[in-house]
């Protein structure tokens, strides 16, 4: 990098702070903060629901798997991602719209509490948080470790530059920051992902690359499943991705809960589709050539994105390429601490503490920034033991940790909402996600040699199948949890008369709550 580049870096970096700061007039209560008021356009919550799935992983991990694979690299990750958002406007996005317009809460699993019980809820929400601590710091430690790469910062550096401007913008501003700071990330990334495209079409001999240039390349680089990553892989995958993006790990259920109504949290949901079927072809095209340019010196290939923008792009281009890396890492990091805070501020604070149930507006907003900046800080510090004996183990596993764990975690939650699975209570809720997490550890560290796909798609089996078939041995319909799911399976959009008639048994009044504008 020379001085054009870090002046691109460093403004980027400048941008994202003064977004924050200009949030911050935005926001003036927890649901401010936590679910922008439910004022957030559905196209900038589609944005911001995209590029919260992305982190650096897709410029290392994911390169390494397109330059030894090929296309499987998108058919085996972006696809089933794509498909399994499409599935989530259908049966995910408006109900959960409807549990901030309904249901008046700010945290996703607020809800819980009503539609199962108390145990259920904290289940759920200690499960959750201790997990996104650990990917989260997964999550800096990659950026980090870029960085390194091209600037020679070390690694901790790298760890509290980058954790201090999200802190900041995200602290600030809450989910409108998020959301704002996304669409600017987004922009990066599309001029980043096209000057790349561009570069890389130009070195191979111009546009008709885009279809001679197989025949240079390995055969399997053609094939849509190969190598570890089978049919069974993508079905297993396609499964679990269904729910972890479709609110099942809390950061894209606030992206549908931010917006007016569930027919524009289903608008946002199928923008966010359409951009994951389509833009990491872009991203990827590059990377499954990247053989004829560049020779991976690591086993994995995971260098391999990183050689390409040193060999082909110029100063300033490659300055705004890795702009690209840390747009979306920052994204994901960034709303992943504002959903762990609102968990913890609305479902864990007032379960563990009688004056958190009786906090003032102002008060309950210092505790979101002051939850936000624990959790930021905690995951920083787990990033930084990445070369610890005691945590590489941790942190080298966490993908699969997310990928295993989603099931247990978010089939309750999710499948909660439909009336289709009413009968399913706290009994069938807590077994199934016991059993999950069992399931994890027994394919995971108890049984030697299993298969990748065994070890993934076990867990949330396990939890679906217990889930469903509790519920028709040992029914817990009552009619508060009745009344819960009548007010999030009705018709319409709007808090009037209608919505007011299904009014919820023992649900509390709304708190922080800002009609929609």
């Amino acid at each position: 990098m020379n001085g054009l580049d870090w002046t691109v870096l460093i403004g980027y970096f400048g941008v994202m702070v003064a977004i924050g700061l200009w949030s911050h007039k935005r926001v003036d209560n927890v649901s401010d903060f936590f679910t922008a008021g439910g004022r957030m356009p559905w196209w900038l919550s589609g944005i911001s629901h995209h590029m919260s799935g992305y982190s650096a992983v897709m410029f290392t991990g994911y390169a390494g798997i397109a330059y030894q694979y090929g296309i499987t690299s998108y058919v085996t990750w972006s696809f089933p991602i794509a498909i399994g958002i499409a599935i989530g406007a259908r049966l995910f996005a408006g109900r959960l719209n409807r549990l901030r317009s309904r249901l008046h809460v700010a945290s996703p699993l607020e809800y819980l509490k009503t539609r199962y019980n108390l145990p259920t809820q904290q289940a759920l929400a200690w499960s959750g948080v201790l997990l996104k601590i650990v990917d989260v710091g997964a999550k800096w430690a990659a950026i980090a470790t870029l960085l390194s790469v091209f600037t020679g910062v070390s690694l901790n550096q790298g760890i509290l530059i980058t954790g201090l401007v999200t802190a900041v913008y995200c602290t600030v501003g809450g989910l409108w920051a998020d959301a704002l700071t996304e669409l600017g990330q987004f922009v990066i990334q599309l001029l980043a992902g096209l000057a790349m495209l561009v570069t890389v079409l130009a070195e191979l001999g111009g546009v008709s690359a885009l279809w001679t240039v197989w025949d240079r390349l390995p055969d399997t680089h053609t094939q849509p499943t190969v190598g570890p990553y089978t049919l069974t892989f993508l079905l297993a995958y396609l499964f679990i991705k269904t729910f972890e993006y479709s609110g099942g790990m809390w950061n894209q259920a606030q992206r549908y809960m931010a917006t007016s109504s569930a027919h524009e949290a289903r608008r946002s949901a199928l923008l966010s589709a359409a951009l994951w079927f389509i833009w990491p072809v872009v991203l990827f095209f590059p990377m499954w050539v990247a053989p004829l340019l560049v020779k991976a010196e690591k086993p994995d290939a995971s260098d391999s994105y990183a050689l390409l923008t040193e060999h082909l792009l110029p100063h300033g281009l490659l300055g705004l390429v890795i702009v690209g890396f840390f747009s979306h890492t920052m994204a994901m990091c960034s709303s992943d601490a504002n959903a762990i805070a609102a968990v913890f501020t609305r479902d864990i604070a007032p379960a563990v503490s009688a004056k958190a149930r009786d906090w003032s507006h102002r008060a309950g907003l210092v505790a979101a920034r002051l939850s936000t900046l624990a959790f930021l800080g905690l995951s920083m510090a787990i990033a930084t033991q990445v070369n610890s004996p005691a945590f590489a183990g941790i942190i080298s596993v966490v993908i699969k940790w997310v990928a295993g764990l989603v099931g247990p975690i978010s089939i309750p939650f999710l499948l909660g909402m439909l009336p289709l699975f009413r009968r399913s209570g706290p009994v069938a809720a807590l077994t199934s996600w016991a059993a999950g997490l069992f399931a994890f550890w027994l394919t995971n560290y108890g049984i030697a040699d299993v298969s990748l796909q065994i070890q993934i798609v076990s867990p949330v089996a396990v939890s679906l199948v217990l889930f469903v078939l509790i519920g028709l041995v040992k029914p817990e319909a009552t009619p508060e949890r009745d009344a819960v799911l009548a007010r999030i399976n009705s018709d319409g959009d709007d808090d009037g008369p209608g919505a007011a008639a299904l009014a919820v048994p023992g649900q509390p009044a709304p708190r922080d709550q800002k009609k929609p504008v």
